[in-house]
């Protein structure tokens, strides 16, 4: 219910809960009821992303930006244009992609690696966790005005063990897929 009240309107949301609880289901539910629904759902994992590729993943590159950067490329940012970009672990994320994070929050722009020309950041961002942000604040390992510009509205998904009533729908769901 939360997420559907939550889709229309345009600020950024975090999805709290433990692996496996459909925080990325909520974020596609959220996609799907705002106003961004037929533009793209991009999904980044951000336990994935090693900290010095960071940038040109999610802002892309530029020929000759670097070694092997052979010819332009799109970033998460520009992938995702018009609509959603759904950044899953984000406690993980590298601390240098934090800085280069909050400041695309803030000024609502960012350039591909190598060029100077700045590309609007026309994104609705969802954020997933299973991390206890305080205490990675706390710890110093995530950015306190980050987590504050990322959890504009806290959806917080119980484990499935706390709602059974949610089980059957899910077998079924699953056994219709097969």
């Amino acid at each position: 219910r939360i997420a559907c009240r939550v889709a229309p309107l345009n600020c950024s949301v975090m999805i709290l809960g433990p692996n496996g609880s459909g925080k990325e289901s909520v974020a596609q539910l959220i996609q799907q009821h705002s106003g961004r629904k037929d533009k793209p759902f991009v999904a980044v994992n951000c336990g994935c992303i090693r900290g010095e590729l960071a940038a040109s993943e999610f802002f892309g590159h530029v020929q000759g930006a670097f070694t092997d950067a052979k010819k332009d490329t799109a970033g998460y940012f520009e992938t995702a244009k018009g609509g959603t970009l759904f950044l899953d672990e984000i406690g993980n994320m590298p601390s240098e992609m934090q800085t280069l994070l909050l400041r695309v929050l803030q000024e609502r722009v960012y350039c591909p690696v190598g060029s100077r020309k700045e590309l609007e950041a026309d994104v609705r961002i969802l954020s997933a966790t299973n991390e206890d942000m305080e205490r990675a604040i706390r710890e110093g390992r995530f950015r306190e005005d980050l987590y504050y510009r990322l959890n504009v509205v806290p959806i917080e998904i119980p484990p499935l063990r706390e709602r059974k009533r949610d089980i059957r729908p899910l077998v079924e769901s699953f056994l219709k897929d097969m």
